[in-house]
């Protein structure tokens, strides 16, 4: 699918799988959605720009490189809480910004309830993080927010994404590159995705 990149990795899809087991229980699902998040953004950062830099080693002057731009996280309240530590241990600089949207369960429509966001995201390496992109409603509603906000330069890392959230996005926001570790069959009537792995905020937090 054009635009949306399924990451394959061994690692990767073993921890997809034990997050898709219905048998692990919060604890586990915590950690190894952390583990997972990590090597996913690991892949999602590759295009990052660069410059080049000279440094001082103990011994002499050394080529490297820099990030050209600062990151800023974000977010989706509550479940993209469960990527964010794993990440920050990645990108220890980045900003972190906080979007909340609640569902409404009898239209299945996205509702922003919380905004947390540096004035100008101009300037930045946005990573919206949400581990479900599923009717794409509340995806929709997050990248709305950061294009307010003068966002340019935004990337998605979902763990699990369905075909109709892919398209709903990339009607709206075609340039808007999207990461994931599997696209799974579709939506059930209750607007779940099929197989997925549940709800990702009750499995993290019990509740």
């Amino acid at each position: 699918m054009k635009g949306v990149t399924v990451i394959s990795h061994p690692l990767v899809q073993h921890n997809l799988t034990r997050l898709r087991d219905e048998r692990t229980q919060s604890q586990e699902f915590r950690r190894v959605l952390s583990e997972l998040s990590l090597l996913m953004v690991y892949e999602a950062t590759r295009s990052f720009a660069v410059s080049a830099v000279k440094v001082q080693t103990p011994v002499a002057r050394a080529k490297g490189f820099k990030l050209q731009r600062e990151v800023v996280l974000v977010p989706v309240l509550r479940a993209g809480l469960g990527m964010l530590d794993s990440i920050l241990q990645l990108l220890p600089n980045a900003r972190v910004g906080f979007i909340g949207i609640k569902r409404e369960e009898a239209t299945f429509e996205a509702v922003p309830y919380h905004k947390s966001l540096p004035s100008d995201l101009s300037g930045f390496e946005v990573i919206l993080i949400d581990p479900m992109l599923a009717t794409g409603g509340s995806t929709l509603a997050a990248l709305d927010l950061i294009a307010d906000h003068g966002g340019k330069r935004v990337r998605m890392v979902n763990v699990i994404a369905a075909p109709e959230g892919i398209r709903r996005v990339q009607l709206h926001y075609p340039k808007v590159p999207i990461f994931t570790a599997a696209i799974d069959q579709k939506l059930n009537a209750k607007a779940y995705i099929v197989p997925g792995l549940g709800d990702a905020g009750d499995r993290l937090f019990g509740v």
